[in-house]
C-alpha cells in the first residue's frame, strides 16, 4: 500500500487503530526517516489522543505513553540491542498490559515479540510517498491486513 503524503500515512494509522484493543502490538520496521513516527501519530489520532500531532519518537527515553480510549505505549529501540532491551525494561508489563504497544525498530528485538502481532515495514517511495507493507502474525492481525 502506498501513502502519498504524511497526512495519508496518519489517516492509515488512524484507520488501523480503530481495529485495535488492549494487549495488541504493532512492530514497525524501516530506515531512518521512513515515516514510522508519522504512522504512530495516526495510531494516536485513531485512539483519541488529544494532541496526536505532538507524538514524537522516544529515541532517547525509549518509551512514551499517550492516553486515549486505550493507552498507547510507544517504544523506540533504535539505540538498544535485544539483550539490553530485556535487561533494561519491564517490557512484558507493556506488551501484555492494558494498552496498545507500538515498537519502532522492532526488527532489533524480534525474538522477544509475542507470537501474534502486526508487522509493518515502511519504505521511501518518493519525496513524500511511503510504501507500507503489512504482515499479520496470528488470526486477528491477518484479518486486519485482509481488510486493508
Amino acid at each position: 500500500m502506498t501513502a502519498s503524503s504524511p497526512e495519508e500515512t496518519i489517516d492509515l494509522g488512524a484507520k488501523i487503530a480503530r481495529n485495535l484493543d488492549r494487549e495488541d502490538l504493532i512492530a514497525l520496521e524501516g530506515e531512518l526517516g521512513a515515516g514510522k513516527t508519522v504512522f504512530v501519530k495516526g495510531l494516536a489520532k485513531g485512539l483519541g489522543v488529544e494532541d496526536y500531532l505532538y507524538v514524537n519518537s522516544p529515541s532517547f527515553v525509549i518509551i512514551k505513553e499517550y492516553h486515549g480510549r486505550v493507552d498507547l505505549y510507544h517504544f523506540d529501540v533504535y539505540r538498544l540491542d535485544e539483550g539490553s532491551f530485556i535487561e533494561t525494561l519491564d517490557y512484558q508489563r507493556y506488551f501484555y498490559g492494558d494498552g496498545i504497544t507500538v515498537i519502532e525498530w522492532a526488527d532489533k528485538i524480534k525474538d522477544v515479540l509475542p507470537n501474534e502481532y502486526l508487522e509493518i515495514k515502511i519504505t521511501h517511495a518518493g519525496l513524500e510517498k511511503r510504501h507500507l507493507e503489512f504482515r499479520g502474525h496470528g488470526p486477528k492481525y491477518s484479518r486486519i491486513v485482509g481488510e486493508l
